[in-house]
């Protein structure tokens, strides 16, 4: 059997040497390459989760702001939030803190 014989058996489309290189191509590409489909799925999933992170950090970050501005607009809502978050207490004064038990 001779090649020629056995060229003439594949068709025509197969024997197009731009098909197939643009096939190997495409292969590489999708399956073989750093950035192949899973990679970019991965990414586009990390993507995702970090857009997610942002919109929760964002919503902090503006929550913060109202508090800060509420502390900051009256000497007394400045006063309760430092008594009660970082046990101050004025001159003279005794402060009793009740830690409740830790059960096992």
């Amino acid at each position: 059997m001779r090649f020629s014989d056995v060229l003439g058996r594949v068709p025509r489309l197969l024997r197009n040497f731009y098909l197939l290189t643009g096939l190997a191509f495409l292969v590489w590409m999708l399956l073989f390459d750093s950035n192949d489909l899973l990679k970019q799925y991965e990414m586009l999933d990390k993507y995702r989760e970090l857009q997610e992170q942002k919109q929760y950090y964002t919503g902090k970050i503006e929550e913060v702001k109202q508090d800060r501005a509420e502390l900051l607009s009256s000497p007394e809502m400045l006063e309760k939030f430092a008594r009660e978050k970082y046990v101050m207490k004025r001159p003279g004064e005794d402060v009793f803190l009740l830690v409740p038990e830790e059960k096992e």
